[in-house]
């Protein structure tokens, strides 16, 4: 029996930039489902004031409606989603940069529903918070202010946060495809940059939310390192890999290897298609 792909996006994405993916696995004979996370998607807020011309006074404070939204809402809903998908045969849980948060958390609570967890360049956090691992020397090489070239109003007013991506401002626009697509051409980032909602909800958990060894550490896992990636470092890509190795020795990483950025493998999907692939076979074959 085929097995199902659920994929779960990052921070200010949506399913809707799993679309390339979703076509390359459906040619190739896979079903997969794209979640969109609560206020993701065509829940998104998208103010008048995000909207040319742009108004910035407005867009600091207009509210929006992924306020509140939790990391344990996030994980409700996606299991809700694996429990649908798993009443059609195995599911792999397929997880992109913060999207790995609430896969780790689900996978947590409820392990009977994933015959395999894949994190693309996704945060698994097992020793640390996820906030804590910027302060590490993994993390030495990252920008983290050039986000706040394009922030929008205060988190802590706002309840959320705000970055506007439809900024004309130069410089931010190069540290986005620095950060995100600098492998990609000027076109590809702006039309991905596009895709991208304003508004990101501010919870990522607690460490009750970390990698758990009797739950988490039960699922068979696949790591694919991204190995141009400098929005989330090969160098703590590999330490996520240790520390959740260290954390499970008897259920090691299956580790594979993708050329390109952050967002290259999704506008770029057939390598990614392939490797979803390879591993969907052994679980195809196991139920036919």
């Amino acid at each position: 029996m085929q097995p199902t792909f659920v994929l779960v996006h990052g921070a200010f994405a949506n399913s809707f930039s799993f679309a390339p993916l979703q076509a390359e696995l459906g040619l190739l004979g896979h079903r997969s489902v794209a979640v969109d996370l609560p206020g993701h998607g065509f829940a998104a807020t998208y103010t008048r004031a995000y909207q040319a011309p742009q108004d910035p006074a407005g867009l600091a404070t207009a509210p929006g409606g992924i306020k509140g939204v939790t990391l344990a809402d996030n994980v409700a809903h996606l299991i809700g989603i694996l429990e649908r998908a798993k009443r059609n045969g195995p599911v792999i849980l397929v997880s992109h940069s913060r999207g790995g948060i609430t896969a780790t958390a689900a996978a947590n609570a409820r392990p009977d529903l994933i015959d395999r967890i894949v994190y693309v360049s996704a945060w698994c956090p097992v020793l640390l918070d996820v906030g804590d691992y910027y302060a590490e020397p993994e993390m030495a090489s990252v920008d983290a202010a050039s986000m706040a070239l394009a922030m929008a109003g205060n988190p802590a007013e706002l309840g959320l946060l705000r970055v506007n991506f439809r900024t004309a401002d130069p410089d931010a626009l190069a540290a986005f495809k620095a950060a995100f697509l600098a492998d990609g051409t000027d076109e590809e980032f702006l039309t991905f940059l596009n895709t991208f909602q304003p508004d990101e909800n501010l919870d990522v958990g607690t460490s009750a939310d970390r990698a758990q060894a009797e739950t988490w550490g039960r699922i068979p896992k696949t790591y694919v390192r991204l190995t141009d990636d400098t929005s989330l470092p090969l160098a703590l890509q590999d330490r996520l890999i240790r520390e959740g190795d260290a954390l499970t020795p008897d259920n090691p990483y299956d580790v594979r290897d993708l050329e390109g950025s952050h967002l290259k493998w999704l506008t770029d999907p057939a390598p990614a298609a392939r490797v979803l692939g390879e591993l969907a076979a052994p679980l195809a074959a196991a139920g036919s």
